[in-house]
């Protein structure tokens, strides 16, 4: 697939929608193979590739992380913030069915269903990012930004780095 030739998921159609420019990114997806192995194909650091994790409180409100690919979630810090008991990420199908993407293809472009966005808060400190585009495989590179402008974003610090 050459750079012109992206797949036009809920993901794209939604930045069109919103008139936000992005740089399309296809690698080879590989199942487990997680931030690190776009990072390495794509001759990034894993730090500006950004996960996006569908999770759940106690009482079953679906939300989405955007966390630093290199880093994990302070599950207890985030808790404390939304003032919840706990939160845990979603088993595979309540995380499709509250998204509409598929596992390592989840984008918080375009969801199915509107779903609060909780972001680490250093994610605005980078030039530039890339998260999933919707598609495994398939990361649009944006300003950081503009997430403010066209997600429900909570700004957070509860990154742990990964050892």
């Amino acid at each position: 697939m050459t750079k012109d030739a992206y797949p036009v998921t809920p993901a794209v159609r939604f930045l069109r929608e919103k008139k936000i420019s992005f740089s399309p990114h296809l690698y080879d997806y590989e199942e487990h193979g997680g931030t690190e192995r776009g990072a390495a194909e794509l001759h990034l650091p894993e730090h500006v590739l950004i996960k996006t994790i569908v999770m759940q409180t106690d009482q079953k409100k679906v939300f989405l992380v955007l966390m630093h690919g290199d880093c994990e979630i302070s599950t207890k810090r985030l808790a404390r913030i939304m003032n919840v008991k706990s939160v845990e990420p979603c088993d595979e199908r309540t995380a499709g069915r509250n998204t509409g993407y598929q596992f390592g293809g989840t984008s918080p472009f375009g969801t199915r269903m509107p779903l609060p966005v909780y972001v680490e808060k250093s994610i605005f400190d980078l030039a530039s990012i890339l998260i999933n585009g919707g598609k495994r495989g398939f990361l649009v590179e944006i300003d950081p930004r503009i997430l403010r402008e066209i997600l429900p974003v909570t700004e957070v610090e509860v990154a742990i780095p990964e050892n």
